[in-house]
């Protein structure tokens, strides 16, 4: 283990960095790490109601469609000429920590959502929550993740297994209670036909975009899979372990997700509308009474939003490891106080500290009405989506052998350019349309997509204080 420790911190030195964050992190925990982002009961529960708009088709067979590109996301910005390299990695840097924070924001709207569904649940939804309500779970969510990020790395790395157990048994009971409850119902299982060709289409759109519409929950849930890479500075192996964690992880959920959907796609009733609109505003909830009870129901939803709580606590663990890192190139405002590490337990509680304040801010958007919120769902595949997809791309452009140094883990060069070349597409595709469109043909204040003014000022504000900096710092 110490040999495996002193490469990882060799590599690091020859990147021009001192290792300071201890490798606490075995290969299953940093698993651990990214399984419970992806948690995928939770995730599928918060996404569900768009899911279900484009019928049995959008919720199962865009699982292995989304696995097979996201497993082309591997390569490095070194490649591209000097002139673009630093603006470009400033860029991409941004994209990334607004992603990561994005996709913190998003799994607490999830949180207050499942939070505010159990006591629907148990009146009869003549509980009514208000938008107030809502944020206030978020702002409680969001300052007890950041407590609890702040404790020690040894505490974080032990409780994966935990995240690990607990997201299993989330996807057992799922697949067993289900089908079980529904069998005993006098509408009984769904067909087939149903559960892998039903094209019911409640969006105002034609099939067609209403199906690539529904991707989006498994962008959303896959697209944790860079979780490894923040957090290589505290892993052992990292070289090997990360990017074979990723494909593993992708691959696993990409089955287990498969299987989920199809589940939940069997068990749901024929008449989608009346779970997507439900009175408890939880349509996995809603899905859970069809089949079962609301004893079930509630227990469940409990199980979730604790599954779902750490699901927060994980991502923003690595969303500071990616505020901390960038913050250590002086990228960031304030970096001199956000890049300072507690010297007792080695845990960046500044950056921690900084991300949270964005996501309080962010989350603001719960206050002006759920469309606005669910813009943060957008926000992080789109940030993210951006920040893989630089890198793919000036691979793409300057591809030469000699580019650069392969790793342990590599493909080869034909099978990299193949890669890069569908990667960049999928991406380009990804962030500059999909995520941008709203849900709705008829927009208004209400169904606007508040991604396509939120990302794009984030990105051009960047560069902006990119090129202002450099002006200073080099007085020219």
């Amino acid at each position: 283990m110490t040999e495996l420790v002193n490469k990882d911190d060799e590599l690091l030195m020859n990147l021009g960095y001192n290792p300071e964050l201890r490798r606490n992190f075995s290969p299953i925990q940093v698993f651990g790490i990214a399984f419970s982002i992806m948690s995928l009961v939770p995730s599928i529960a918060s996404v569900l109601a768009d899911t279900l708009q484009a019928g049995g088709v959008g919720m199962t067979w865009v699982w292995f469609c989304y696995a097979d590109l996201w497993r082309a996301v591997l390569v490095d910005l070194q490649v591209c000429t000097e002139k673009i390299r630093k603006p470009a990695c400033f860029f991409t840097g941004y994209a990334n920590t607004l992603g990561l924070v994005g996709g913190f924001c998003s799994i607490n709207y999830g949180f207050a959502q499942m939070v505010m569904s159990v006591p629907a649940i148990a009146t009869d939804a003549k509980f009514v929550p208000t938008k107030y309500m809502w944020y206030g779970i978020y702002v409680g969510a969001v300052v007890l993740q950041a407590l609890t990020a702040m404790t020690s790395n040894r505490f974080l790395s032990q409780l994966q297994t935990s995240c690990i157990v607990l997201n299993m048994i989330l996807v057992v009971l799922i697949c067993i209670a289900l089908p079980v409850g529904d069998s005993k119902q006098d509408r009984g299982l769904n067909s087939g036909s149903f559960v892998f060709g039903d094209t019911t289409n409640l969006y105002d759109w034609q099939y067609g975009w209403s199906f690539l519409l529904s991707w989006m929950s498994a962008i959303w849930t896959i697209g944790a899979f860079d979780s490894w890479i923040h957090m290589s500075e505290e892993a052992s192996n990292a070289a090997t372990a990360v990017p074979l964690g990723i494909c593993m992880s992708i691959g696993k959920c990409a089955v287990l997700g498969f299987v989920v959907q199809a589940v939940l796609a069997a068990c749901v009733k024929p008449d989608l509308i009346s779970t997507v609109e439900t009175p408890v505003g939880q349509p996995m909830a809603q899905l859970i009474m069809d089949s079962l009870n609301k004893e079930w129901a509630i227990a469940m939803m409990v199980l979730m939003l604790i599954v779902q709580f750490l699901m927060g606590l994980s991502i923003l663990v690595c969303a500071s490891r990616q505020t901390w890192a960038f913050s250590r190139d002086g990228a960031l405002p304030f970096s001199n106080w956000v890049r300072k590490i507690n010297l007792k337990d080695g845990v960046p509680h500044n950056a921690i500290i900084f991300d949270g304040i964005i996501s309080l801010a962010l989350g603001c958007l719960t206050l002006i009405n759920n469309t606005a919120a669910l813009s943060l769902f957008s926000l992080y595949v789109s940030s993210n989506g951006l920040a893989w997809l630089m890198p793919i791309l000036m691979r793409v452009i300057t591809f030469r052998k000699g580019d650069f140094v392969p790793g342990p883990f590599y493909l080869g060069h034909t099978l990299s350019r193949i890669n890069g070349i569908l990667a960049a597409t999928y991406l380009v595709f990804l962030v500059f349309v999909l995520t941008q469109m709203p849900t709705s043909r008829h927009v208004t204040a209400s169904t606007m997509n508040y991604t396509c003014v939120i990302n794009p000022a984030v990105w051009i504000g960047c560069l902006i204080y990119y090129f202002t900096r450099l002006k200073v710092v080099r007085g020219t």
